[in-house]
């Protein structure tokens, strides 16, 4: 099913109380992920009866008056399976880390090789979010709800107002969780709804009234350029969607800035990060216009009807080499059109429609129509450059080189799946 989070500010209240409880919280998960790593058998168990045998080895009841492993917190019962859950997440996390880790070691011992990482180690410090689960929390409304805190003596009730986005008709809601933030509360909410039942690519592309959407990814000038096509390879609709000049713009003279200050005081600790609110701006800008582009490309797919939105496999791709700024620059764009790919895939799975991916390779250097090398140029035709955003081709075709490349993903993609 479709999901994603709801983010609403509570009212500033009792923020130590807060602080309390997740300490609280982080302390319970800590002792139930100890006794996991003592007895990893556990977690052959589904998380089920992973709960109840941690239940029967720390909670003391009539019927099981000695654990082995009691709590020494007076702790309600929904707060100590919130946290049994996180620790039994955080350890079939580890575990499996660690196994991935051995298994490469063996690997790389089997051909005489030294591996280059270390193993995962367990959770130094824990700071999860506390987690509420229903008898933790109640009279949510939209606009209120009450929260079960620990004051540091006992647990108590209080009601909070909320603001922010409200969840959606047809959204069904989950446990939040609490963030505390420097002068803000938030409580996170993940709610999920059902979605179309979705056919896999191999069943779609036999129904001959199929349309895709074939989204050609850059670095710069157009962050994307999109098509619709038919089964019979028939285009319908383009859409450019710009605003990379401007991106660009911005991000490079922020990296300026952090270049320039890098010059003159020199890095930071190997573990500490320098201008750390530059690059959070630059951060927040990129990822402000990922979710820009990927709902314009998402709209576009909506308004035609399209079924499978197609994108290149672009994750091998590495940045360029040079000064600073340059290369980190080149670097966020490559981040960049990773994220587009990314949102656009969890927000058309909330429509039905699903993500497919084709092999990038000379989708821009050859010929939609003919197969032939294309040259490149800009608006006067004699001065022939790579990296242009015009092309010809002998056969006689030309125009935008991003809207061929567009074509030939299209293109790719029907060829994978023709009988």
């Amino acid at each position: 099913m479709p999901t994603k989070t709801i983010k609403q500010t509570l009212e500033y209240r009792f923020p130590e109380w807060f602080i309390t409880t997740e300490k609280l919280f982080n302390e319970v998960t800590a002792f139930y992920f100890g006794i996991i790593k003592e007895r990893a058998q556990i977690l052959e168990l589904t998380n089920k009866k992973a709960l109840t045998e941690l239940e029967r080895l720390t909670h003391s009841t009539k019927d099981n008056p000695a654990p082995p492993f009691p709590l020494k917190w007076d702790i309600p019962a929904m707060f100590r399976r919130a946290c049994i859950n996180t620790a039994i997440g955080a350890a079939r996390s580890f575990f499996s880390k660690l196994k991935k880790w051995k298994d490469a070691k063996a690997k790389a011992e089997a051909k005489e090789k030294k591996l280059k990482y270390r193993p995962p180690v367990p959770p130094r410090e824990w700071q999860r979010n506390t987690l509420f689960y229903a008898g933790q929390y109640k009279g949510y409304t939209g606009k209120s709800i009450m929260l079960k805190l620990f004051d540091g003596n006992t647990w108590r009730w209080v009601k909070y107002h909320l603001t922010g986005r409200r969840v959606q008709d047809g959204w069904k809601i989950g446990c939040p969780h609490a963030v505390i933030k420097k002068n803000r509360l938030e409580l996170h909410f993940p709610v999920e709804k059902e979605k179309p039942v979705v056919k896999a690519v191999a069943e779609q592309v036999k129904d001959p009234s199929l349309k895709i959407c074939a989204v050609g990814l850059n670095i710069s000038g157009r962050p994307a350029v999109c098509g619709i096509f038919k089964s019979d390879g028939t285009q319908v609709a383009t859409r450019f969607i710009r605003g990379g000049d401007s991106l660009s713009g911005r991000r490079k003279r922020l990296l300026g800035i952090i270049a320039t200050k890098l010059s003159l005081t020199g890095s930071l600790n190997k573990d500490e990060q320098d201008n750390k609110a530059l690059r959070n701006r630059i951060h927040n800008i990129d990822d402000n216009e990922a979710h820009r582009v990927s709902r314009r490309i998402l709209d576009f797919a909506l308004e035609h009807g399209a079924g499978i939105i197609v994108f290149e496999y672009l994750n091998n791709f590495k940045p360029e080499q040079g000064k600073f700024s340059r290369r980190a620059s080149s670097k966020r764009s490559y981040w960049l059109r990773g994220r587009i790919s990314h949102y656009t895939k969890y927000k058309a799975w909330e429509y039905g429609i699903i993500i497919s991916r084709v092999n990038p390779r000379n989708t821009g250097r050859l010929c939609a129509d003919c197969g032939a090398e294309i040259a490149r140029h800009g608006d006067n035709k004699e001065h022939y450059r790579p990296g242009a955003p015009l092309f010809t081709c002998k056969c006689g075709k030309k125009g935008s080189v991003a809207l061929n490349a567009v074509r030939n993903i299209g293109k790719r993609f029907f060829l994978r799946y023709a009988v």
